[in-house]
């Protein structure tokens, strides 16, 4: 603990003097060349040598993914199978320590974020945490804008695991969650496996979550993620509690945390996500993971 009663994070050493990584972390990146160097810039500013341990599983990449990691300075591991679920088991079974945080390559997060995270991750009864998601709405059509915002405010009761492009175990939640297997969700995955008193969402950490930037590439991604949450059913590992209910969104509305406007444009693109996952699941199409263009940019900066 350090004078103020916190957890203690700075690096220890090890054997022969190098330096103990506070935290594993794994980024799975599928033709994530546009983002994964702006992202792995970000977390590793301020850190000193060997604070974290990062490796990059780039899988199935057709372009340069895995130069451009490199060039940041982290471990890579490239494999030719394709698969979210896949390169989380490989980036895994590199890392040195616990607690381990699982990172998507096109969300950004700092490194006091991850610092809190390691924190939060060392109090007693704690075994998984997720940082607070920011949306970053540049570049997103009005209408979806609007979609997002309504969405958040019905979510953010139940908020965990699921969603905001991070989570992190420490060594007892892993052997809760690994090995992990092919699931669309493994965020949902992760989130089913906890109680909530045994998962934890962090105030003082944030996640930069890029979403879909038009409503056709956010039905594309709902269709995936309803699919997703039907196997996690299947396997017994959907969460019971956060359902959302319209009586909610009426709710948003008469204390004005929404327009009226606001909760229509949800309700219609609910009602086209809705009707799509059913045409999808009746004709059996099989959902598989890859690089979500719609919500992709090149970094700025």
């Amino acid at each position: 603990m350090d004078d103020a009663g916190n957890e203690d994070v700075t690096p220890r050493l090890g054997r022969a003097g190098e330096r103990q990584p506070i935290v594993s972390i794994v980024v799975p990146a599928h033709n994530e060349e546009a983002v994964v160097a702006s992202g792995l810039r970000r977390l590793l500013d301020g850190t000193a040598p060997g604070e974290f341990d990062v490796v990059v599983v780039a899988n199935a990449c057709s372009d340069r993914t895995a130069e451009a990691a490199r060039q940041a300075g982290v471990r890579v591991v490239e494999t030719p199978v394709p698969g979210k679920a896949n390169a989380l088991r490989l980036g895994d079974e590199t890392c040195e320590v616990f607690p381990r945080v699982y990172l998507d390559a096109d969300v950004e997060l700092d490194a006091e974020s991850v610092r809190a995270l390691v924190r939060a991750a060392g109090r007693p009864g704690v075994l998984a945490c997720a940082p607070v998601p920011v949306w970053d709405l540049d570049g997103v059509g009005w209408i979806a804008r609007r979609m997002h915002r309504v969405h958040d405010h019905l979510i953010a009761p139940f908020r965990g695991l699921a969603g905001v492009g991070v989570y992190v175990l420490t060594a007892q939640g892993h052997a809760r969650v690994f090995p992990l297997p092919d699931v669309i969700s493994d965020d949902g995955w992760v989130h089913g496996s906890f109680a909530p008193h045994e998962r934890a969402v962090v105030p003082e950490a944030r996640s930069l979550v890029r979403p879909a930037r038009t409503v056709s590439a956010h039905l594309k991604r709902r269709v995936r993620v309803r699919l997703g949450n039907r196997q996690l059913a299947v396997l017994g590992r959907s969460a019971a509690e956060g359902r959302l209910r319209l009586s909610s969104l009426g709710a948003l509305v008469k204390r004005r945390k929404v327009s009226p406007f606001d909760a229509g444009c949800y309700l219609a693109v609910l009602l086209m996500d809705r009707t799509l996952t059913r045409v999808r699941a009746s004709r059996g199409g099989e959902v598989q993971w890859g690089t979500d263009a719609g919500s992709r940019a090149e970094a700025r900066g």
